[in-house]
Protein backbone atom coordinates (compact mmCIF):
# COMPACT_ATOMS: atom_id res chain seq x y z
CA UNK A 1 0.00 0.00 0.00
CA UNK A 2 1.37 3.39 -0.87
CA UNK A 3 0.12 6.58 0.70
CA UNK A 4 -0.06 9.86 -1.17
CA UNK A 5 0.87 13.25 0.25
CA UNK A 6 -2.82 14.20 0.17
CA UNK A 7 -3.79 11.13 2.20
CA UNK A 8 -0.94 11.62 4.68
CA UNK A 9 -1.75 15.28 5.30
CA UNK A 10 -5.07 16.71 4.14
CA UNK A 11 -7.16 13.68 5.10
CA UNK A 12 -5.60 13.66 8.56
CA UNK A 13 -5.95 17.44 8.93
CA UNK A 14 -9.66 17.25 8.08
CA UNK A 15 -10.28 14.34 10.46
CA UNK A 16 -8.60 16.05 13.39
CA UNK A 17 -10.01 19.52 12.61
CA UNK A 18 -13.48 17.93 12.74
CA UNK A 19 -12.56 16.62 16.20
CA UNK A 20 -11.28 20.07 17.20
CA UNK A 21 -14.55 21.65 16.06
CA UNK A 22 -16.40 19.14 18.22
CA UNK A 23 -14.32 19.61 21.34
CA UNK A 24 -14.48 23.40 21.00
CA UNK A 25 -18.27 23.10 20.89
CA UNK A 26 -18.25 20.83 23.94
CA UNK A 27 -16.05 23.42 25.66
CA UNK A 28 -18.68 26.12 25.04
CA UNK A 29 -21.43 23.81 26.31
CA UNK A 30 -19.40 23.09 29.45
CA UNK A 31 -18.83 26.81 30.03
CA UNK A 32 -22.54 27.54 29.59
CA UNK A 33 -23.53 24.77 32.01
CA UNK A 34 -20.90 25.90 34.53
CA UNK A 35 -21.62 29.63 34.25
CA UNK A 36 -18.12 30.32 32.91
CA UNK A 37 -17.39 32.81 30.14
CA UNK A 38 -15.68 30.84 27.32
CA UNK A 39 -13.52 33.90 26.74
CA UNK A 40 -11.84 33.19 30.08
CA UNK A 41 -10.31 30.05 28.55
CA UNK A 42 -8.52 31.72 25.60
CA UNK A 43 -5.56 32.81 27.73
CA UNK A 44 -5.39 29.58 29.75
CA UNK A 45 -2.06 27.75 29.66
CA UNK A 46 -1.09 24.28 30.81
CA UNK A 47 2.08 25.74 32.27
CA UNK A 48 3.34 29.29 32.68
CA UNK A 49 5.96 29.05 29.94
CA UNK A 50 3.58 27.49 27.38
CA UNK A 51 1.53 29.41 24.84
CA UNK A 52 -2.16 29.93 25.70
CA UNK A 53 -5.21 28.13 24.34
CA UNK A 54 -5.81 30.82 21.71
CA UNK A 55 -2.32 30.28 20.23
CA UNK A 56 -2.79 26.50 20.23
CA UNK A 57 -5.97 26.74 18.16
CA UNK A 58 -4.51 29.31 15.75
CA UNK A 59 -1.51 27.01 15.32
CA UNK A 60 -3.76 24.10 14.37
CA UNK A 61 -4.99 26.16 11.41
CA UNK A 62 -1.49 27.46 10.68
CA UNK A 63 0.09 23.99 10.56
CA UNK A 64 -2.62 22.54 8.31
CA UNK A 65 -4.02 24.90 5.69
CA UNK A 66 -1.30 27.46 6.43
CA UNK A 67 1.38 24.84 5.80
CA UNK A 68 -0.13 23.85 2.46
CA UNK A 69 -0.29 27.54 1.50
CA UNK A 70 3.31 27.98 2.68
CA UNK A 71 4.49 25.20 0.39
CA UNK A 72 2.57 26.75 -2.51
CA UNK A 73 4.21 30.14 -1.84
CA UNK A 74 7.66 28.71 -1.10
CA UNK A 75 7.80 30.32 2.34
CA UNK A 76 6.51 29.40 5.78
CA UNK A 77 6.91 31.46 8.95
CA UNK A 78 5.70 30.93 12.53
CA UNK A 79 2.10 31.88 13.30
CA UNK A 80 1.30 35.48 14.11
CA UNK A 81 0.33 36.66 17.57
CA UNK A 82 -3.17 35.39 18.25
CA UNK A 83 -5.88 37.83 19.36
CA UNK A 84 -9.03 35.83 18.57
CA UNK A 85 -11.99 35.33 20.87
CA UNK A 86 -13.26 31.81 21.61
CA UNK A 87 -15.96 32.31 19.00
CA UNK A 88 -13.37 33.53 16.47
CA UNK A 89 -11.31 30.41 17.14
CA UNK A 90 -14.29 28.21 16.42
CA UNK A 91 -14.91 30.03 13.13
CA UNK A 92 -11.21 29.78 12.19
CA UNK A 93 -11.21 26.01 12.66
CA UNK A 94 -14.39 25.62 10.61
CA UNK A 95 -13.06 27.83 7.79
CA UNK A 96 -9.78 25.92 7.79
CA UNK A 97 -11.51 22.54 7.53
CA UNK A 98 -13.81 23.80 4.76
CA UNK A 99 -10.88 25.21 2.77
CA UNK A 100 -8.95 21.95 3.09
CA UNK A 101 -11.98 20.06 1.82
CA UNK A 102 -11.79 22.14 -1.37
CA UNK A 103 -8.24 21.06 -2.19
CA UNK A 104 -7.85 18.41 -4.84
CA UNK A 105 -5.67 15.36 -4.45
CA UNK A 106 -3.74 16.34 -7.55
CA UNK A 107 -2.85 19.84 -6.38
CA UNK A 108 -1.63 18.62 -3.00
CA UNK A 109 0.28 15.64 -4.41
CA UNK A 110 1.98 18.02 -6.87
CA UNK A 111 3.57 19.86 -3.90
CA UNK A 112 5.73 16.87 -2.94
CA UNK A 113 8.97 18.19 -4.49
CA UNK A 114 8.15 21.91 -4.22
CA UNK A 115 11.01 23.80 -2.55
CA UNK A 116 10.24 26.12 0.34
CA UNK A 117 12.01 27.98 3.08
CA UNK A 118 10.95 27.92 6.71
CA UNK A 119 11.98 31.31 8.02
CA UNK A 120 12.42 31.62 11.76
CA UNK A 121 13.73 35.10 12.49
CA UNK A 122 17.05 35.36 10.66
CA UNK A 123 17.32 31.59 10.22
CA UNK A 124 16.17 29.95 6.99
CA UNK A 125 15.67 26.20 6.76
CA UNK A 126 15.26 24.69 3.27
CA UNK A 127 12.70 21.94 2.70
CA UNK A 128 10.85 20.17 -0.07
CA UNK A 129 7.07 20.12 0.29
CA UNK A 130 6.62 16.52 1.44
CA UNK A 131 9.50 16.70 3.91
CA UNK A 132 8.18 19.93 5.39
CA UNK A 133 4.57 18.78 5.68
CA UNK A 134 5.40 15.34 7.07
CA UNK A 135 8.36 16.10 9.33
CA UNK A 136 7.49 19.58 10.57
CA UNK A 137 3.89 20.68 10.10
CA UNK A 138 2.11 17.39 10.77
CA UNK A 139 3.83 16.85 14.16
CA UNK A 140 3.23 20.51 15.08
CA UNK A 141 -0.42 20.22 14.00
CA UNK A 142 -0.97 17.28 16.35
CA UNK A 143 0.97 18.90 19.19
CA UNK A 144 -1.18 22.05 19.11
CA UNK A 145 -4.46 20.15 18.66
CA UNK A 146 -3.57 17.95 21.62
CA UNK A 147 -2.55 20.92 23.76
CA UNK A 148 -5.82 22.77 22.98
CA UNK A 149 -7.73 19.60 23.93
CA UNK A 150 -5.70 19.25 27.13
CA UNK A 151 -6.36 22.86 28.15
CA UNK A 152 -10.13 22.39 27.76
CA UNK A 153 -9.95 19.09 29.61
CA UNK A 154 -7.96 20.74 32.42
CA UNK A 155 -10.76 23.29 32.74
CA UNK A 156 -13.27 20.51 33.37
CA UNK A 157 -14.78 20.11 29.90
CA UNK A 158 -16.14 16.56 29.67
CA UNK A 159 -13.95 15.26 26.86
CA UNK A 160 -12.72 11.81 25.98
CA UNK A 161 -10.42 10.43 23.32
CA UNK A 162 -13.26 10.05 20.82
CA UNK A 163 -13.81 13.83 20.95
CA UNK A 164 -10.23 14.37 19.77
CA UNK A 165 -10.02 11.80 17.00
CA UNK A 166 -12.83 13.09 14.80
CA UNK A 167 -14.66 10.83 12.37
CA UNK A 168 -12.93 7.53 11.72
CA UNK A 169 -12.43 6.38 8.14
CA UNK A 170 -14.23 3.08 8.45
CA UNK A 171 -14.85 0.51 5.76
CA UNK A 172 -18.09 1.22 3.92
Amino acid sequence: MSTTLYEATVERFIQTLTGVEGFLERGVAHCTESGVDPQSIVETRLWSDMAPFRFQVVSVAHHSLGAIEGVRQGLFTPPRTATETYEDLQALVSRTRAALEQLSREEVNALEETPLIFRLGEREIPFLGAGFLLSFSLPNFYFHATTAYDILRSQGAPLGKRHFTGPLRTRT
